[in-house]
């Protein structure tokens, strides 16, 4: 039995990238090492429904630099969520932030990091690729609601389909 929140999403606000902005300044006076610190997710795609949650990923110079970072976080009580896609992806989560924050840090280069940001770009670009994006979240929003694993799963097939144009350069 999945004991896991409901998956709820919310129609996109325009404070997002604000608050993204906000977040990413406090990070960088956290991390001054970092390299880049991106806003991704659906909340950094516009008119997109979204998990009232800002997704960060964190490029730090290497894997070395991990450590030190994950203690920076930790101190300021982001939750630690493991190392997540199997791609040295360390997830964090700071519900203390309003709206939560979840941060991910990884080593330059990392390529769930690269796909990531084609994929925000490539929705970004490509309104209508958004729109059966959102159509398709706020189905499987409704019908996994209980359980997020699936809901996230069930977007998989759609998600690696941009990804692919993205990085091909389909236009």
């Amino acid at each position: 039995m999945n004991m896991h929140k409901p998956v709820e999403l919310e129609s996109y606000d325009k404070q997002w990238p604000e608050a993204f902005q906000r977040i990413r300044g406090k990070l960088l006076a956290l991390l001054p090492q970092a390299l880049a610190i991106d806003h991704v997710g659906s909340t950094a795609i516009p008119a997109i429904a979204a998990k009232p949650l800002i997704d960060i990923d964190i490029v730090l110079p290497s894997l070395e630099h991990i450590e030190d970072a994950t203690r920076v976080l930790l101190s300021k009580n982001y939750e630690p969520r493991g190392n997540r896609h199997d791609d040295e992806m360390w997830a964090f989560l700071s519900r203390d932030l309003v709206p939560a924050a979840r941060v991910y840090l990884c080593p330059i280069g990392n390529r769930t990091h690269k796909n990531r940001l084609a994929f925000r770009d490539y929705l970004t670009a490509h309104p209508e690729a958004a729109a059966d994006y959102a159509a398709l979240k706020l189905r499987l929003a409704a019908e996994f609601r209980m359980d997020g694993n699936r809901y996230t799963a069930e977007k998989r097939e759609f998600v690696d389909t941009i990804v692919t144009r993205a990085l091909r350069g389909d236009v």
